[in-house]
């Protein structure tokens, strides 16, 4: 299933961000966040954490990316979970994460405990891991119409169904 910037507009939507898609900024005064490390890192964790038949994964989560920005304090979780990634990753491969096959990312991702933490950002390395990683990830794809289709949610929150939907009734 081809995944598209249409769809990660749809998942950025759904969680009330639909409008910031539109070259974000650092405010003045503010650090400049680099957004390369990060796109990099997030398609790098998406190969490993999204099913196999999904393609189109670099634009859509550049994308949802791009949207998620306006959300500065977002932004500070998500670059210090990075981190956490590209120091293990060095740590265990001499080398930064998005850098590493798919199958070192996932250990990697295993190695920080983002495979069965809870999500919490403000939580220990691995509940950030899967917070601002991990779970962003998933709601991004689950959150679109695409990724909805892939465990058989139709009309994924916030995406209003066709007429066939509601004429169909409950038990169809």
């Amino acid at each position: 299933m081809e995944l598209t910037r249409r769809d990660a507009v749809a998942a950025l939507s759904a969680l009330g961000l639909g409008g910031t898609l539109a070259g974000c900024v650092a405010p003045p005064g503010s650090e400049p966040v680099d957004t390369d490390r990060l796109r990099e890192t997030l398609v790098a964790a998406a190969e490993v954490v999204y099913p196999s038949e999904v393609s189109g994964i670099e634009p859509f989560v550049a994308a949802f990316l791009e949207g998620r920005l306006a959300d500065r304090a977002h932004v500070a979780g998500l670059e210090e979970a990075v981190a956490e990634l590209d120091g293990n990753a060095r740590v265990w491969y001499d080398a930064e994460f998005a850098a590493l096959s798919v199958g070192d990312r996932e250990q990697v991702l295993r190695n920080v405990g983002a495979d069965d933490a809870d999500e919490d950002p403000s939580g220990t390395a691995s509940e950030r891991v899967r917070y601002y990683v991990v779970n962003d990830l998933l709601l991004a794809l689950y959150a679109s119409p695409t990724g909805g289709e892939l465990v058989g949610l139709e009309n994924p929150q916030g995406h209003a169904g066709g007429i066939g939907t509601y004429q169909r009734g409950p038990n169809a």
